[in-house]
């Protein structure tokens, strides 16, 4: 009976870290930390983090549909890498003010 138990508690305490790990792997989880740091370096407003929040989680999810784990020399691939890369820059700059764009693109690159 010790050892079912035993054996049990185990297997539970697995599931529940195979959760937490793919949980972590979401796109809106990744969304949410980058907007979180995002929040503390540049002092984001509610509205900016809701629109900022939205513009990382379509970039990740095409990043991860288009570009990661495929040949960065490929054509496609760079133009695809290109046009999300944009995307995201031409969000942020609709939604950040000029001081704070400027802060993010200096501390992207």
């Amino acid at each position: 009976m010790k050892k079912l138990l035993s054996v049990l508690a185990f297997a539970f305490v697995m599931v529940l870290s195979v959760q937490n790990a793919t949980a972590q792997e979401r796109p809106e989880a990744v969304a949410k930390t980058q907007v979180a740091e995002l929040s503390t370096e540049l002092g984001l407003n509610g509205d900016q983090q809701r629109t900022l929040f939205r513009a990382l989680v379509a970039n990740e999810i095409n990043y991860r549909k288009h570009v990661n784990g495929k040949d960065l020399n490929n054509a496609t691939v760079k133009a695809d890498k290109k046009k999300f890369d944009s995307a995201l820059d031409a969000a942020m700059k609709k939604n950040l003010t000029a001081e704070q764009y400027t802060t993010w693109k200096a501390k992207k690159n």
